[in-house]
């Protein structure tokens, strides 16, 4: 054994290069597998709402009947010719011919041609209902589609100004994988632009923001690879806003860990040896912390799984792969990263190297010792007044209106499916094109025939009967005199509704009439789009009141094993629901009174909860393990104030970081991203500068020892911390 001077240090400092070295080998491998595949996601996405439903949903059963009957799973696309003057016999009778050219557009269902043209009552339109394949491939037919009527009305005689749209479900499915289309670049780009223009005004350095990024962006490789393979093998369902949640949160959380294992890493700088014992005492400071938080956070997002809607279900793996991720990357490739560059990685701000150059408070900005006096001197006067403001801000929460919005509000920027529904409203019943589908037994078909015919809100139905060649009329066409189609003793009704499809009103027509058929004739199911959509409401709304509950009782058992206190995670469980609560009442009220909207998804307030709630306990982990670590030290409220004056910047940062990845999200032209972006933006930057710099410590400063019951630091002296309090209030005034 070598005993020479220095030759303990040597060895470990060997150790710890070989460490990082393996560490940059096996993160370039993963990147480069993990980098391309970023842009094949789509390929294992769905964004159709009906496969977000549970199979116990009425309306994922009567799909799953509706099959048997079109010989194959279809959605339908509605093919709009508008004309500003009535079309002549003459030139309906050409269209004819288009409907021959769009059943054989690519991706078309061959089991049931194209129906049409159907003239409108005042003869200034026609339509088709073509039935598109469901898939991923929904996309490029209803581009066929739209070309193809495009290019036929401009060679057909038709009057000027004839105009042609391509809606209905498959239409709307379409337009939303293009909105969507942006997630591959668009939002990556936008979220990493924020992050860096953030982390270099942050450390005022030319290297170090590129570190922490490409610590974001390795972990993000990572996480798509696993998340890729498991879409891929069907064990989760990917959809398009788990994607794009799926990179904000990976950027988002990584770049805090990473700030907060930079901070530790920095102060080490100034008391270590060398650079390997400063990147040593950093993991010792922050591996906890962050291990704790990441830990919380996947933990919450799997409470997801206990969801009824399946979407929901596949983001708790897939946000919980990336919080690992992240986690993963910030603990093993960042200190790899600045053991190799050191000091260098600061640059041009190296820290000083010499520990009597950094006394106490020298590193701690001044705002914060300033706060730190406040709180000190009137800790029950500061947090009144931060739960004041937060309690106002919560008064908004009545006003949020998230019962769900129409389909046609889904898509904020432009959209042809959105535009031929308001024309297709102009000429025929505003149900056109998504029936309510009803399958029922067929000695009662008579019965349900005429009970949904009698339904206020239906302005026809049909029974979809048999043809001479045992084929299958298209849904659109009405019954004849033909025997009715059986399949296992079932037969298939379709009902036009007179109101929007995606209305509050058709809901509740739907709502009716499920409940008069399920009274005269037990087992019938009441499907279709209007009941897709009714379903998604409610299962939405039965998650948020019985996950929230689970995710609270978890992060509070994380909170608990953690501070080793049973008052202090109560205490702070309560800020984060109190800050969760003002995010969106605020929220409500700019949704209503600012930008317009319709109203917001139901699942809104759940996935602003889920993130809110772990993300804030981030900030309350980050916080009250540093300051449980002064405690130790120094008793409990000069250790509040430490713990603040020494996490109150990364805090921050970390917070303006999340928030502005979160923002990013609203480059993405759907309103539930768009709400989500504002709701964990605004309730972060609430979180970060009201909750976890003013409410949380000087509540705890005002508690006292307390806090800490039952644990051993609950049951310390009280006129010793008290005087330690007087002392670190001397300290911070001055």
């Amino acid at each position: 054994m070598d005993k020479r001077p220095g030759a303990g240090r040597r060895s470990s400092s060997r150790l710890w290069l070989a460490g990082a070295v393996l560490s940059l080998v096996a993160w370039m491998v993963v990147g480069g597998i993990g980098g391309p595949t970023f842009g094949k996601l789509s390929e294992v996405s769905s964004n159709d709402q009906a496969s977000f439903l549970p199979a116990s949903a009425e309306s994922t059963e009567a799909r799953q009947w509706q099959s048997k009957f079109t010989s194959g799973g279809s959605v339908p696309a509605v093919v709009l010719i508008e004309s500003p003057e009535k079309l002549s016999p003459v030139q309906l009778a050409g269209l004819a011919s288009l409907g021959t050219q769009l059943s054989a557009v690519d991706g078309v269902s061959h089991s049931t041609s194209a129906a049409g043209p159907i003239p409108s009552a005042d003869g200034k339109a026609a339509q088709f209902i073509v039935p598109v394949e469901e898939g991923n491939r929904v996309k490029g037919s209803i581009q066929a589609l739209r070309a193809m009527a495009t290019g036929y009305v401009e060679g057909a005689g038709l009057p000027a100004g004839t105009t042609t749209y391509v809606t209905g479900p498959a239409g709307f499915l379409a337009d939303l994988v293009n909105a969507f289309g942006g997630i591959d670049g668009i939002l990556l780009f936008a979220a990493l632009g924020a992050v860096l223009v953030i982390l270099l005004a942050v450390y005022r350095s030319v290297v170090l923001p590129f570190v922490v990024l490409l610590t974001a962006v390795f972990a993000l490789c990572g996480s798509i690879l696993v998340v890729f393979a498991l879409a891929k093998a069907g064990a989760i369902q990917l959809t398009g806003q788990s994607q794009g949640i799926l990179s904000i949160l990976v950027v988002g959380s990584a770049t805090d860990y990473a700030l907060l294992f930079v901070a530790r890493y920095r102060e080490a700088l100034g008391h270590a040896s060398n650079k390997w014992s400063a990147v040593g005492r950093a993991y010792k400071g922050s591996f906890g912390a962050i291990l704790a938080s990441g830990t919380t956070v996947a933990l919450a997002l799997l409470c997801l799984l206990f969801s009824e809607l399946n979407s929901n279900r596949g983001l708790g793996p897939i946000g919980a792969i990336g919080i690992g991720f992240s986690m993963l990357a910030s603990l093993t490739l960042l200190p790899a990263a600045l053991g190799l560059l050191g000091r260098s990685a600061f640059w041009p701000r190296t820290p000083n190297k010499s520990p009597a150059a950094n006394p106490a408070n020298s590193d701690i900005p001044r705002v914060w010792r300033i706060l730190a006096s406040i709180i000190a001197k009137r800790p029950k006067a500061v947090w009144l007044s931060a739960a004041a403001i937060l309690v106002v801000c919560a008064s908004g929460l009545p006003q949020l209106q998230a019962s769900g919005v129409p389909e046609s509000a889904l898509i904020l920027g432009k959209s042809e499916a959105v535009d031929g529904q308001a024309a297709l409203g102009r000429h025929y019943p505003a149900g056109a094109g998504s029936p309510v589908v009803v399958v029922a037994e067929e000695k009662a078909a008579a019965v349900v025939l005429a009970e949904v015919k009698a339904q206020e809100g239906i302005s026809d139905a049909s029974v979809v009967a048999a043809q001479p060649d045992s084929g299958v009329r298209p849904l659109a066409e009405p019954a004849t005199d033909a025997a009715p189609l059986v399949r296992d003793g079932r037969v298939l009704i379709n009902a036009t509704l007179s109101s929007e499809a995606d209305s509050a009103k058709a809901e509740q027509t739907v709502a009716t009439l499920r409940q008069k058929l399920h009274d005269k004739a037990p087992g019938t199911l009441v499907g279709g789009t209007t009941a897709t959509a009714a379903d998604t409401n409610a299962s939405a709304q039965s998650d948020l009141w019985r996950i929230i509950p689970i995710v609270l009782a978890v992060i509070l058992l994380v909170l608990m094993a953690l501070l080793r206190a049973v008052l202090a995670p109560l205490l702070l469980i309560g800020t984060v629901v109190l800050s969760y609560a003002a995010a969106l009442g605020v929220s409500a009220w700019v949704f209503n009174h600012v930008f317009g909207f319709p109203g917001a998804d139901a699942s809104v307030p759940l996935f602003g909860f889920v993130f809110l709630v772990a993300l804030g306990v981030d900030y309350n982990i980050f916080l009250m393990t540093r300051v449980r670590e002064e405690s130790m030290l120094s008793g409990t409220r000069a250790g509040i104030l430490k713990g603040l004056g020494a996490t109150g910047g990364v805090i921050t940062s970390a917070g303006v970081v999340l928030a502005a990845t979160f923002a990013a999200l609203g480059v993405i032209p759907i309103l539930f991203l768009a709400q989500i972006s504002f709701i964990v933006a605004f309730g972060v930057l609430l979180d970060t500068t009201i909750v976890r710099s003013l409410l949380v410590p000087a509540l705890s400063y005002d508690i006292g020892r307390r806090i800490w019951w039952p644990g051993r630091l609950g049951h310390g002296s009280s006129d010793e911390d008290q005087a330690m309090g007087e002392t670190q209030r001397a300290a911070t005034a001055s």
